[in-house]
């Protein structure tokens, strides 16, 4: 089948809005744009198909593109934490992880910090989650939720309401028929239909897509039948004695792994993979990664074909409402993935294809129709734009908007540089550090537990990576140990230094970590 038939197939309430802004009655409060934020899980900018790279021409993506045609793509849009909880709180708070106190997976979020939500409704927006939250506490700021059950399933899944007690950490709600995807926009588009004019509205529609296990619905099932996909160069990088990184990384052979036990007894994993039977017996181990690899995209960019499905009926709802010149939609994903990179699944680490967060934002008359920014963005910055558009602000937010830099007018003391921490450890993901600034990337990984919960004590001796992404945009080689680069490296090293200060994650409290800076960071 071509690739064109491919395409064409198938804390709260510190401020309140008269304390913010001295007249704010009538028609005026009527003309704040609604919101339409649309969260994904892992959905990575390879498989976007507007961020180019070897899966562009085969992404099933019209509504991806009519959003990306009709307002302006981030070019460099990252996360703080690759991973899908703290990026998510970093996402509502504008706060770094060290900051609003979640650092993993296993950590519940702190139900007294001000958030967008908190902050908008408490200044006259209507608000609404449907789908995945994650976080493990009650949500707050919202006038209604429908949220997943932890992770949520793809199939039929539990839905926990508004409506009902808070269940803390158990499996009690609703299960709905059908498939999250479509659930949750169907869930979504109810209440926005509901909604009377009265008041703007913060809808907040966060698909469990496109995370593991990568499933699908019925309809998408002979989508890429008989495609063989091209292959990441570095798709047989066979670990550090490759590339001359530090860490081991999580490789297809564990998800080979996974779908093998899967295929003998479904039941034994926290989730169901599709497609199955699975197996690599018998292959080199070669030809058994390129199998892999082929089952993982396969899944993966049907699975994110049903998200782009539901985002044109998104689309559409407003266009029917006529409210979509005074709504700003936000489609986002909470962070990448690999998709063979390197021969990895999975996020977490400091690359670019885990940490880039692919962002496309529409907002007729104040957002440049069919641009690209190349700004150095983070999801820090998100509550604090999405507060200026409402024309609120947003209290203990790190991050700053990016209003301006949409119109093309970049304030002049932007960012040059930012700063990431990922703080789980596990034996072949270590717990690190890093700098990146528009040409290079500083890594240090420092593999200490330091009392995090979801992680594992490790021995791991502290070490370095560095990329110079104009020289090695795929991050091929570590150039550490490069004495050519040793000026860049001290000057990265200082600038790591500012920027930990100035987001106030010193580890000055930490004896351990005090002992491993004191002996390694100017190694």
């Amino acid at each position: 089948m071509g690739k064109s038939n491919l395409i064409r197939r198938s804390v709260t309430g510190l401020f309140s809005l008269s304390s913010l802004l001295p007249s704010f009655a009538g028609n005026v409060q009527d003309e704040r744009p609604n919101i339409l934020f649309i969260l994904s899980d892992d959905h990575t900018s390879q498989s976007w198909g507007i961020y180019g790279g070897i899966l562009a021409d085969y992404a099933y993506n019209p509504n991806i593109r009519r959003l990306a045609s009709e307002g302006t793509v981030l070019e460099n849009c990252f996360c703080t934490n690759s991973l899908s909880a703290p990026s998510r709180a970093s996402i509502l708070t504008g706060m770094y992880s060290h900051r609003n106190g979640l650092y993993t997976l296993a950590d519940t979020f702190d139900t007294t910090l001000p958030t967008i939500a908190t902050v908008l409704r408490d200044n006259g927006y209507a608000t609404a989650l449907m789908g995945k939250w994650h976080l493990k506490s009650q949500p707050q700021g919202f006038d209604e939720y429908s949220i997943f059950y932890d992770q949520g399933e793809y199939r039929d899944p539990t839905f926990i309401d508004s409506k009902d007690p808070w269940p803390g950490d158990r499996p009690f709600g609703e299960r709905v028929r059908g498939f999250s995807t479509d659930i949750v926009t169907d869930k979504a588009i109810e209440w926005i239909k509901g909604q009377g004019g009265e008041k703007p509205f913060l809808m907040c529609c966060h698909f469990k897509a496109t995370h593991e296990p990568y499933d699908y619905p019925i309809r998408m099932a002979g989508l890429y039948d008989g495609v063989t996909f091209p292959e990441p160069h570095n798709l047989l990088d066979r670990g550090p004695e490759t590339n001359g990184r530090s860490f081991e990384g999580q490789t297809l052979e564990e998800l080979s792994r996974r779908w093998t036990e899967a295929s003998k007894d479904p039941d034994k994993w926290w989730c169901r993979y599709p497609g199955l039977p699975f197996s690599v017996d018998g292959l080199h181990p070669t030809e058994a990664r390129r199998r892999a690899y082929q089952k993982l995209v396969k899944d993966y960019m049907r699975c994110g074909a049903t998200i782009d499905d539901n985002i044109g009926r998104l689309l559409n709802t407003l266009d029917e409402m006529g409210i979509a010149d005074n709504t700003i939609v936000i489609y986002v994903s909470d962070q990448g993935y690999f998709l063979g990179e390197h021969g990895f699944f999975d996020k977490r680490m400091f690359y670019e294809e885990a940490a880039r967060m692919p962002f496309v934002i529409r907002y007729p008359g104040k957002v440049k129709s069919g641009a690209r920014n190349k700004d150095l963005i983070l999801n820090v910055d998100f509550a604090p734009l999405l507060a200026e558009y409402a024309g609120v602000e947003m209290p203990l937010a790190q991050g700053r908007s990016f209003a301006s830099n949409l119109k093309g007018e970049t304030p002049d003391d932007w960012r040059k540089s930012f700063y990431y921490r990922y703080w789980t450890t596990h034996d072949v993901r270590p717990s690190h550090m890093a700098i990146r600034t528009d040409r290079y990337k500083l890594i240090f990984y420092y593999g200490a537990r330091l009392g995090m919960t979801d992680s594992d004590d490790v021995n791991f001796t502290p070490s370095w990576d560095l990329y110079d992404l104009k020289n090695d945009p795929y991050e091929d080689c570590n150039v550490y140990g490069d004495k050519s680069y040793a000026p860049v490296v001290k000057k990265l090293k200082e600038e790591m230094i500012k920027l930990r200060k100035e987001t106030g994650d010193t580890d000055e409290s930490s004896a351990e970590m005090q002992q491993i800076l004191s002996e390694y960071y100017w190694k």
